[in-house]
């Protein structure tokens, strides 16, 4: 991101982060997306999108679905989808809560990424309780005549694959560790008779070749990710 490489303290956004609209690269990536998505067969096609309620999140999920051919997919938005929330830390950077909130960032020290709640705002492990209603429904509601692409944000995409996969917390923090989750990238499941709780097997994480395959940049936040 522009302000941790520059070292400011502060991300400068106007009005609220929830209605930051996607930039003009942000378009092209969710327009290249939906044209990989129309060259694919029917039914590896989305039927359903479920969006989180931040703008360009609803704006990457028009923008796909506008590229698909034939029947359009159902386009609907969900708050549990959100972006963590950062409470009173929100628009600080690493050097800023460092600099403005020295006492905070001995607590996430100590604590640890997953368990860290900052004041006002919620842990990785909030999000997840909250995500884990949302992978019921996928199943309870969705499973048996939807193909279901969630559109939202990076510590949503790791959070389902903490409860898809079962995965513990050194094992996600390892994945948060090895790469950003790219904007417009994939995460999909398959169904597994013996893939765990949810019976899924993970097919592709972070897949961006159909950026590439459009000429278009990868990038990382602030623009949202996809996972299907």
């Amino acid at each position: 991101m522009a302000a941790e490489e520059a070292g400011a303290e502060t991300i400068e956004i106007e009005g609220r982060d929830v209605d930051v609209p996607l930039s003009a690269l942000g378009e092209r990536q969710a327009r290249a997306l939906g044209q990989w998505f129309a060259r694919q067969p029917d039914q590896e096609r989305p039927s359903l999108i479920l969006s989180s309620p931040y703008a360009r999140a609803r704006q990457t999920s028009a923008l796909l679905a506008g590229e698909l051919p034939d029947a359009k997919p159902r386009c609907m938005v969900d708050e549990r989808l959100r972006e963590k929330e950062f409470g009173a830390l929100n628009r600080f950077t690493k050097a800023g809560i460092l600099a403005r909130f020295p006492e905070e960032a001995r607590r996430r020290a100590d604590i640890g990424k997953f368990y860290y709640r900052p004041p006002g705002g919620e842990s990785w492990c909030d999000v997840v309780l909250r995500l884990r209603t949302v992978a019921h429904d996928l199943c309870s509601r969705f499973a048996d005549e939807e193909r279901v692409l969630i559109v939202a944000h990076q510590v949503v995409v790791l959070c389902f694959r903490y409860i898809f996969e079962g995965l513990d917390e050194a094992h996600l923090l390892e994945v948060d560790r090895a790469a950003e989750v790219a904007n417009c990238s994939i995460t999909s499941y398959r169904e597994d008779p013996n893939g765990g709780l949810f019976g899924l097997e993970l097919l592709r994480y972070n897949f961006v070749a159909p950026l590439e395959q459009a000429g278009e940049p990868v990038t990382a936040a602030p623009d949202p990710a996809a996972v299907k």
